[in-house]
């Protein structure tokens, strides 16, 4: 099956059409500037020659519409016309209290996602513009939503209740959610293959680190936990959010700085974080840069990140009783090697030992690559994500299941 698979922001448009029976990418792209003036990025294939060209995009159906004129394009296209997308799939950051499983769209389905646009302002509003872009360009085809938050909907009450008031828990729908959790659940079915013990034997914790990040405790192949809760603004200090402060820190700027809860709630998620702590940048490329500078802020900001994973490394080890294996995915975990080092450093009471030679030379691979060491008795990957992969074939299951 041919499936599309759309990851909208608020003014950009990633796109990726697999051929699911094969598990290929038969072209790729990226939408950007929507809006504003536009500009599409194209390629065939995973790793073909990059096309890029500055064209006007007022909506986001005005990039769809694009978009499927590059893929049917006779030198740069991949297929002869719009009837060979047989489905689209959509990335959704955050379901809220609605969805707990990836789900075909219909209308109810997009009256339910604006009740989710509060849990994720940042990224909802981009995902129905993006759906309703696709909609508008080929109405004929099923799209389907796939959501970050479902693979957390197994995480016990123990774990995903707030200790706050039950009445305003209940009236707000306040809970865990999670996030990342299509990059979770693709990594840890990857580990436990590799792992070759039965699936609920195993006990794997999944550290997705990007420019947002959070970690997850995977047992039996169901979560258990995870760092991120209400919104992807918890846990690990992230590119430019704060991740979990006291909350008492929350109220005592806003009346220091005269802040309104909007401002307050912009502030954490785009002026704290790696940008925050160094005071040089949200790419942790720069910070490391400016590290080895001599920059100390920097390095605060670095130690930060490794020490909080750490952190979560032992909390769900003993959330889980035993460990099996930790997975770095995602930007930073895939490609940063100091990272991985600090995390893993002095973590031999765990049973994690890494092989420091193989860890500097993984970078870019696009296979599953093992980093730690035979004495290791916990196995340390770096499995690349695919996210997109995982939303494809969710996207295949629901539509297969239109004509059955």
């Amino acid at each position: 099956m041919n499936v599309l698979v759309v990851n909208a922001g608020s003014s950009s448009l990633k796109y990726q059409l697999f051929d699911t029976s094969r598990e290929t990418v038969l072209a790729k792209g990226n939408c950007e500037r929507i809006g504003i003036d536009g500009r599409i990025e194209h390629r065939k294939g995973d790793k073909g020659e990059k096309i890029q060209k500055d064209i006007p995009m007022r909506t986001h159906a005005d990039a769809i519409k694009i978009v499927v004129d590059y893929l049917t394009d006779p030198e740069v296209g991949v297929i002869k016309d719009m009837s060979e997308i047989e489905a689209v799939g959509h990335r959704i950051v955050h379901g809220g209290p609605y969805f707990f499983d990836s789900c075909l769209v219909d209308d109810d389905v997009i009256a339910k996602l604006n009740l989710c646009v509060d849990f994720a302002p940042l990224h909802t509003k981009a995902h129905l513009m993006g759906i309703e872009g696709c909609m508008a360009v080929m109405p004929n085809v099923p799209q389907v939503v796939v959501f970050d938050t479902s693979f957390h909907q197994t995480i016990p009450r123990k774990a995903a209740t707030f200790p706050i008031s039950y009445e305003l828990a209940e009236k707000y729908k306040i809970r865990r959610y999670g996030a990342h959790g299509t990059s979770h659940r693709f990594v840890a079915n990857k580990m436990i293959e590799i792992l070759g013990k039965p699936r609920e034997d195993t006990k794997i914790v999944t550290c997705h680190i990007g420019n947002g990040a959070s970690v997850s405790a995977v047992k039996g192949g169901i979560c258990m936990d995870t760092s991120m809760g209400f919104t992807p603004l918890d846990g690990l200090e992230m590119g430019t959010r704060c991740g979990s402060i006291d909350p008492a820190i929350v109220t005592y700027i806003m009346k220091r700085e005269n802040m309104s809860p909007d401002e307050m709630n912009k502030y954490m998620n785009k002026k704290c974080g790696l940008l925050g702590v160094s005071g040089v940048s949200s790419d942790s490329r720069d910070v490391e840069e400016a590290l080895l500078k001599g920059n100390e802020r920097a390095l605060t900001a670095s130690m930060i990140m490794a020490y909080q994973i750490q952190k979560y490394i032992g909390a769900y080890a003993a959330a889980m009783n035993g460990l099996d294996a930790v997975v770095f995915t995602a930007g930073m975990g895939e490609n940063s090697s100091k990272l991985r080092e600090r995390v893993c450093t002095d973590m031999d009471y765990y049973g994690i030992e890494i092989d420091k030679e193989i860890n500097d030379k993984t970078f870019g691979q696009p296979n599953s690559v093992e980093i730690s060491t035979k004495n290791s008795r916990v196995k340390v990957y770096v499995i690349p994500t695919n996210e997109e992969l995982a939303i494809a074939a969710d996207t295949e299951r629901l539509v297969k299941g239109i004509s059955k």
